[in-house]
């Protein structure tokens, strides 16, 4: 990476930013804020920008959100974000829960607690494998190196060929409507911004098989990895270094 060519700082928020679902610390939002002076910063989520606006605590940037089915601009003046983009697509219900029923038969995961599956608005879909009303102590300690899920990760990408499928949260998996993902979301951004992908440096924490973050990883995309989010200042520090 040539840092002198960087123009634009790309980031995922969970994980790199925060803990999950946590709001944005003091200590990391300074570095945002050191970020600012010199790069144009982007969030690229796979919530809504919504969420990802409020839980960063309104800082203010422009966010992409749901793999790029949403984006947002930031409203200096409201201290809001103006919907810039928001698309959705229908659910084939029937042959989804289908290849759930499957799959949950197959894999011996027929007991949950609450639906079998989550729908959302844009298009999206996850398979909660303990069920959407799952005990947060019971999804911690499902699958936390992902390797149960990643066993046949490969089985439910071919059952969903329709969506690209990620290993998501602790215990479930996240369909996004193809083309969508991190790498579709943020090569549109460049393109309708004049950006190439050398002048921008993406920070993300899943980058391994099936992480959200590995449509971008595997890309020619400038990748800072980082595995804990309270290193986030000592891994942007070559960039803020002159």
């Amino acid at each position: 990476m040539d840092k002198y060519k960087i123009k634009l700082i790309a980031m995922d928020l969970d994980g790199t930013l925060t803990q999950h679902r946590e709001p944005l610390t003091p200590k990391n939002r300074a570095v945002l804020d050191k970020l600012s002076r010199k790069y144009k910063l982007i969030m690229v989520g796979a919530g809504q920008t919504s969420r990802i606006f409020n839980q960063m605590g309104k800082y203010p940037i422009d966010i992409i959100g749901n793999y790029g089915l949403q984006y947002a601009k930031y409203n200096k003046e409201s201290g809001e974000l103006d919907i810039i983009r928001n698309l959705s697509f229908p659910h084939d219900k029937e042959k989804i829960e289908a290849n759930i029923t499957y799959l949950r038969n197959k894999h011996g995961f027929t007991e949950f607690r609450g639906d079998s599956v989550e729908y959302h608005v844009s298009g999206c879909v996850t398979f909660p494998i303990l069920g959407t009303k799952a005990i947060q102590a019971e999804k911690l300690a499902f699958d936390p190196d992902r390797s149960k899920r990643r066993a046949f990760y490969s089985e439910v990408c071919s059952l969903f060929e329709d969506y690209n499928v990620f290993v998501g949260g602790s215990s479930s998996f996240d369909m996004s409507p193809k083309p969508y993902n991190k790498y579709y979301a943020l090569d549109l951004y460049c393109k309708e911004n004049g950006i190439a992908h050398s002048e921008v440096a993406y920070i993300g924490d899943d980058y391994g098989e099936g992480g959200n973050d590995e449509s971008v990883f595997k890309a020619d995309f400038n990748y800072l990895k980082i595995d804990d989010y309270r290193t986030f200042e000592n891994v942007v520090s070559p960039l803020l270094d002159d």
